[in-house]
Parts: structure tokens; C-alpha cells; sequence
């Protein structure tokens, strides 16, 4: 895909660094520092040194136990990626999760793979499904995944992109929304809808719940209506 880095980094020490923090992120729980340097391929002291300098910048953190998770900080650098569409699509995921009774995210599009910029769960819903800030899957797998494919030319498909794939999303397009079914996470089901926007990356809005299969319709309905109105106050 055009604008894919090299293999090799120019610093290995800030590449190690970020990896540590996405393996945490993937994790979804902390760590010791044992599992940090398994998934990393480091000796534990590098792992250890590298630790210690994300710490120093609240980048991660320490829990009672010793076992090491992603710091407050990362959340105060988060909110200032693409802050306009953050601050404008808050309002509208928090009225679509709290009319549906589902968790309501904003996706956009890194490089080959979808991340979740922001995610709202419902007020009143008894259990509802948590989508975590930072959480990414691969372009075009996934709701979200391909409606934020559909966004993008033919010739910046990734090459992981199938025939089968390629007929899904067509057929997705006409349809107007995307929705999968167990293809991300076990036993949960999205449903999505592309939201275009000028000076922007590729992006969709998405709810997702387990196995509600129902309402595929009246959510992308619902979800369009959220788009059309943060492209408006964006003015995309």
C-alpha cells in the first residue's frame, strides 16, 4: 500500500518503545515484565529499560502488583488526534448509543488496519459490548473495516484484500451499510456505515453488540443520520 514504512526502522529503540505500547493495548490487561519481554523478543533488562523511560512519561504505568498497563498520559495524546472530529462525533455517537442501546464508535484508517478513535457505551443498557480506544483490526475485515475500505481506490487495497472480500463489499455498497458477524471478535456482531470527510483519513461509524442480528437496517438508518450530521458540522 502506498506510504507503507520500511521494514527496518530508523531507531529501533523508539520502534521497541511503541511495540511495548501496543502490546499492552492488545493485551487488554497488564502485564509483567517477563510477558512484555516473551512478545517483545528482548532480554527482560531491555524490556526493563524501555519500560522505565515510558514510564518516566506517563506513557505506562505500574499496578499494585507490579504488572505494567498502559498510563494516563496515552489518553491526553489521544485526544489530540484529529480533535475536530473527535470533539464533533462525540455528540452524535452518544445519541446513537443511547437510542439503540449499543456501543457506537468512530473508526479511521492507519496505514493497512482500522483503529477505533473513539467509543461511547450506552447510559441505561444492562450489559453492553466495550470497544476500546486504540483497538485495531485489518482493512477490510470487520463492519467497520469495510466500510472504511469502501472509502478508498482500488489501486490502495491491500494485498490482503480476496476476490470473496472484494465481492462482500460490493454487495455491502449496494446494500448502502456493512455488517459481519464473528469475524473480528468472537460472537459479536457490527453493523457500519462510511463517513467521508474532506482533509481527513478514511473513516466509519459502527455499532456493535452480541449477535443482534435483527435491526441491521434501522442501525445503518441510524448510524447514517450520525454521519451526515458530523460531515455537516465538519464540513466534509
Amino acid at each position: 500500500m502506498p506510504g507503507t514504512p520500511t521494514d527496518t526502522p530508523a531507531s529501533q529503540t523508539l520502534s521497541r518503545g511503541i511495540r511495548i505500547l501496543e502490546i499492552l493495548s492488545d493485551a487488554g490487561e497488564p502485564l509483567a515484565i517477563d510477558e512484555v519481554s516473551r512478545r517483545l523478543d528482548v532480554h527482560r533488562s531491555v524490556a526493563y529499560r524501555l519500560v522505565r523511560t515510558l514510564e518516566h512519561h506517563g506513557l505506562t504505568s505500574r499496578t499494585d502488583a507490579g504488572r505494567i498497563e498502559l498510563g494516563a498520559r496515552l489518553a491526553a495524546l489521544a485526544a489530540g488526534v484529529a480533535r475536530d472530529l473527535q470533539s464533533e462525533a462525540l455528540p452524535e455517537l452518544t445519541a446513537v448509543a443511547n437510542d439503540v442501546g449499543l456501543t457506537c464508535f468512530l473508526v479511521v484508517l492507519d496505514r493497512d488496519e482500522c483503529v477505533t478513535l473513539t467509543s461511547i457505551e450506552p447510559r441505561h443498557a444492562g450489559a453492553s459490548v466495550a470497544q476500546r480506544p486504540g483497538s485495531r483490526h485489518p482493512l477490510g475485515i470487520g463492519a467497520p473495516g469495510r466500510a472504511v475500505l469502501s472509502l478508498l481506490p482500488r489501486a490502495q487495497w491491500p494485498d490482503t484484500i480476496t476476490p470473496q472480500m472484494e465481492r462482500q463489499l460490493h454487495e455491502a455498497e449496494a446494500a448502502g451499510y456493512m455488517v459481519s458477524n464473528d469475524e473480528v471478535i468472537p460472537h459479536l456482531h457490527a453493523v457500519a456505515v462510511p463517513l467521508p470527510l474532506r482533509g481527513h483519513a478514511p473513516a466509519a461509524i459502527a455499532v456493535v453488540s452480541l449477535g443482534d442480528q435483527r435491526r441491521a437496517a434501522a442501525l445503518a438508518a441510524r448510524l447514517q443520520q450520525a454521519a451526515d450530521a458530523i460531515r455537516d458540522s465538519i464540513g466534509g
